[in-house]
């Protein structure tokens, strides 16, 4: 008996099980009854073909020079607990078929799909969410963002068996956010070892997943594909049928935009992104338009826009001066910008990130172009003296100029447009561009000056924890581009993250954003609430065309939070059809406003 207990303890410990007992009197909810999103009349089948702008520095998802656009094909590979419904924004079953909330406000059970499987057939386990923190937390993969989250955020995971677990929040939360929070992602236990080589002996491996797409083959450095696993073990859940319904997609690293583009136009690329408004009215007018070859829409979201524009470097010694940053703020003419090069199609952003309700600071505008006002201001911290070429310089002859870090030649126009202006306030903008991965890179390790770029949005609540606080100033590989050290910034976003009341969090949101203003260390740029994008007639979408938080109407794999991706597919008939070279039909603009919110 004695070395039967012994071996039971052992089995236990081995799978990572804890013997805590789960509370009786829970109260269980799924949800199967929201509206379906994808199309019955979906078909599987065909090759969906896409284009990278640079190939990536690795596979992995997390540590050194993970954060990258390709990441997004992995992450977004990999199910979490559960996802939420694009239109109706509730929890949805994914790798867990129910949930429920303890009395605690922090902690969240579940139980697992017995059928949810890894892409190498390993059945997931509670033992791969209790890996994901141990993994998560672990130094070995050099991620400080992870590392904090997981220990900080997320406190605790308990396996009661293979199949029901609980994870707990750092701080008591309502349900909403506790949905924000706890949506963990299981890594897959059988497959990494936690060794001090983790970085490097991981960094091209193909982990399993546990979504619809595996990869396939890779050529370095120029191309890389994905399959569709035949058996996905999801293939028939109420919110995954007729999704994911390509069985191959194929990346092409192509590193100029007008090259992509060309590939688009002669069939070799599927779908092509048209949001830069001189891609829209210039560049739609061939002959694949006219005969109704490619179809063109214009599709409104409702997604959280992530900031986009100037991040200031505050640990340069030039912008460590509250009025050079300031004056650079007025010296920034972002309207002739947008009503020029941009057509007027995009709006003016006023703060760190839009979209989010309550959460957003409505009462800040934007430093609007003021030339009287920036040149008093560079003239309070010593730049009171003309040079060469109208900039300005101070009495040890230092010249008045900011380096302007970007990854986007299609962006050129725009920053030069920006410099043009700059100049008659005496401002020297000075354009560095370097492509894709390795630009994301330079910013990443803050040796930049000033970054033009923007986040991605969604999610529920605004995140400041990565971009401001000061545990991520002065360090390679985080967000905080800013390298700003604030206390009163700090201790807001600490309050931020354990605060439970939603109006108490947003309205400490809304005293964040204005802190920001104040340091005006970000010059907002622009927020696009939509999608417009080009595709060859044989590539289908649903009637509805796309969800409420539809970021692309082409993206292939789920997307996250909200599960909107994968709903397009390819009618194999009607491209034989197009390759005879005779089809001819009317030309197709959409334009839906089904999302569209009223200005």
């Amino acid at each position: 008996m004695k070395k039967l207990i012994i071996f039971l303890i052992g089995c236990w410990l081995a799978l990572g099980l804890s013997a805590a007992e789960l509370p009786e009197d829970l109260d269980w909810q799924t949800n199967n009854e929201d509206p379906i999103f994808a199309s019955p009349d979906a078909k599987r089948g065909g090759v969906f073909n896409m284009s990278l702008l640079s190939f990536p520095l690795t596979f992995r998802t997390v540590g050194p020079d993970s954060n990258t656009g390709f990441r997004s094909f992995i992450l977004e590979n990999q199910m979490g607990l559960y996802a939420l419904h694009p239109d109706t924004e509730r929890p949805i079953p994914a790798l867990a078929t129910h949930w429920a909330f303890a009395d605690d406000n922090k902690t969240m059970f579940f139980k697992l799909n017995p059928d949810a499987r890894w892409s190498d057939g390993k059945p997931v386990t509670t033992a791969d969410f209790l890996f994901a923190l141990e993994m998560m937390r672990s130094k070995v993969i050099r991620a400080p963002w992870y590392n904090n989250y997981y220990s900080e955020e997320i406190v605790d995971v308990t396996a009661f068996d293979e199949h029901t677990l609980s994870v707990t929040a750092g701080s008591e939360k309502s349900p909403r956010e506790l949905l924000n929070t706890l949506g963990l992602t299981p890594q897959p236990k059988h497959f990494y070892e936690l060794t001090d080589d983790w970085v490097r002996r991981y960094n091209w491996a193909e982990a399993p997943v546990t979504g619809a797409y595996v990869i396939d083959e890779v050529k370095r450095g120029r191309s890389i594909s994905f399959k569709r696993l035949d058996d996905w073990w999801a293939n028939d859940l109420t919110y995954y049928k007729h999704r994911f319904n390509v069985d191959h997609i194929r990346l092409n690293v192509v590193r100029d935009m007008n090259i992509a583009y060309r590939h688009f136009l002669r069939g070799n690329q599927d779908t092509f992104g048209l949001l830069l408004p001189e891609w829209w009215h210039d560049k739609t007018d061939s002959p694949e338009y006219r005969n109704g070859l490619i179809e063109r829409i214009w599709f409104y979201n409702q997604e959280p826009q992530g900031a986009q524009g100037l991040h200031l470097n505050t640990a340069h010694p030039r912008l460590q001066d509250i009025r050079v940053r300031k004056g650079i703020a007025h010296a920034i003419n972002m309207q002739r910008m947008l009503e020029t090069i941009l057509r007027g199609d995009y709006e003016r952003m006023n703060t760190f990130g839009s979209g989010y309700g309550d959460f957003i600071q409505l009462d800040i505008k934007a430093r609007e172009f003021d030339i009287q006002k920036a040149r008093a201001l560079f003239a309070e911290a010593g730049y009171d003296q003309q040079g060469p070429g109208g900039i300005l310089r101070n009495g040890a002859g230092d010249n008045l100029s900011l380096s302007v870090t970007y990854t986007l030649q299609e962006h050129t126009p725009r920053l030069a447009i920006l410099r043009e202006e700059a100049r008659k306030a005496g401002l020297d903008l000075k354009l560095n561009l370097v492509d894709g991965v390795t630009g994301f890179k330079v910013m990443l390790e803050k040796k930049h000056e000033g970054a033009w770029l923007g986040w991605g949005g969604g999610g529920l609540y605004p995140q400041y924890w990565e971009f401001f606080h000061s545990s991520n100033a002065n360090q390679p590989q985080t967000n905080n581009l800013f390298n700003i050290s604030d206390e009163q910034l700090d201790s807001l976003i600490e309050q931020y993250r354990v605060t439970m009341d939603l109006s108490e969090k947003a309205a400490i949101s809304r005293n964040i954003q204005q802190r920001v203003d104040e340091l005006a260390i970000f010059i907002p740029g622009y927020q696009v609430p939509y999608t417009r994008e080009a595709y060859w007639r044989y590539v289908r979408l649903p009637e509805s065309k796309g969800t409420r938080h539809s970021p692309s109407l082409f993206w292939p794999m789920e997307g996250a939070p909200y599960s909107s991706g994968g709903l397009f597919w390819i009618d194999e008939e009607q491209k034989v059809k197009m390759k005879s070279g005779k089809a001819r039909y009317e030309p197709v603009l959409i334009i839906d406003e089904t999302w569209r919110q009223a200005q």
